[in-house]
């Protein structure tokens, strides 16, 4: 059997039903629970798209009521989730499901965070040990991933923006965690190309980053690796040729590297989230084109590792920089900040916002603002 032909059920530590339409069990999960009336989070492109007017109205088929909220920013921000929470109490829905991509996990997570708590969304910040205010019940709460990135299907933390700032704060808890994923490879198969693409090297970086990390996780490590050679095996076929296979190993890669990441991320992140925030960069195209100068940054210190991949994946030693450059060519990926349509960058704010951000505190090598600044000034080249 190949990955993703049949529905397959395993717990690490979420329930997660794995494979060819699984996303149909989510009606009878929900009656089973005797939950009627779920909060459907998606973005708003997705609301209009038949795979999920489908999952609508199977929903409704076996008598569940639903109700959708689609008002969610493309670097999600406070306003979106407190505008969640709002419907979720008019409508007085009993669960949560998160369907789509990142910022729809994302926003669905916070809405289910906010619900039952009354402090500010930002106390939540994990920067400020937030966690320690997630007292209340988090109402059921279920995703359903459409992208192969960002893998907040089984994630424990969220991203938002702040709205005047636009300072991303990570808000943390186990509590966070769905109850059940449905991962469902056949909603990812009319992804165009550059999404499929931004999402992959997404999930790349989540993978890399985390084995990189100086936390200590040997299991995080195992889950990396395998992660980076399932994407390094399918992610030019899924993008490029798209079968079966190429997005059920897709789909397994992206929710293996955020369940690695627990372990901590890096200098690639902090690099990237500057960039949406700035310039509202998609964050998985902000990885792919930050992904290879912060490998660049840590090469020498982890060259033990990069070996470790390049044995693995049949990379010739010393070629892996090379490599990545190549595989964001062969996607049509950008290879510096003008190709991504930003021309005159400023350095100066970027390299502030990165050297606030709480993703390079676990990078292996310790990164000062001035090297931040000059990544950005060589990225721009």
């Amino acid at each position: 059997m190949n990955i993703g032909e049949e529905i397959v059920q395993f717990n690490f530590p979420t329930v997660i039903s794995f494979g060819k339409n699984s996303s149909e069990l989510l009606g009878p999960h929900l009656k089973e629970r005797g939950l009627q009336n779920p909060l459907i989070v998606s973005d708003h492109s997705l609301t209009g798209l038949p795979i999920f007017l489908a999952i609508i109205d199977k929903l409704k088929s076996i008598g569940l009521k639903t109700t959708t909220f689609s008002e969610i920013d493309k670097n999600p921000v406070k306003k979106n989730v407190l505008a969640g929470v709002e419907v979720y109490k008019t409508n007085t829905c009993d669960s949560i499901v998160g369907l789509g991509g990142g910022a729809s996990m994302d926003v669905a997570r916070a809405i289910a965070l906010k619900v039952n708590h009354e402090r500010d969304l930002f106390d939540f910040d994990d920067s400020l040990g937030g966690d320690k205010y997630v007292t209340e019940d988090i109402p059921y709460f279920v995703t359903i991933p459409t992208t192969s990135g960002t893998g907040s299907e089984v994630g424990r933390s969220t991203v938002i923006s702040d709205d005047l700032t636009h300072q991303k704060k990570v808000l943390f808890s186990p509590r966070l965690m769905p109850s059940h994923v449905f991962a469902d490879p056949m909603l990812t198969m009319d992804l165009p190309p550059h999404i499929t693409a931004a999402t992959g090297m997404d999930a790349l970086s989540h993978n890399i980053e985390a084995y990189f990390s100086k936390g200590f996780s040997p299991l995080c490590d195992g889950i990396a690796l395998e992660g980076i050679r399932l994407i390094f095996e399918s992610l030019e076929t899924a993008t490029l040729k798209p079968d079966l296979e190429s997005r059920s190993k897709m789909m397994m890669a992206a929710l293996m590297g955020a369940t690695a990441f627990q372990k901590g991320l890096g200098i690639v992140h902090s690099l990237a989230h500057p960039l949406s925030t700035l310039y509202d960069m998609h964050h998985g195209l902000a990885n792919a084109l930050m992904l290879r100068y912060g490998v660049e940054f840590n090469a020498e210190i982890c060259s033990s590792k990069i070996n470790v991949i390049c044995n693995m994946c049949g990379i010739l030693p010393g070629n892996f920089l090379t490599y990545l450059k190549d595989l964001n060519i062969k996607l049509n990926m950008p290879l510096t900040l003008k190709e991504a349509g930003i021309e005159n960058p400023d350095f100066e704010k970027l390299s502030q916002l990165a050297i606030i951000d709480v993703c390079h505190q676990l990078n292996p090598q310790e990164v000062t603002k001035d090297d931040f600044y000059r990544i950005y000034e060589k990225a721009s080249q």
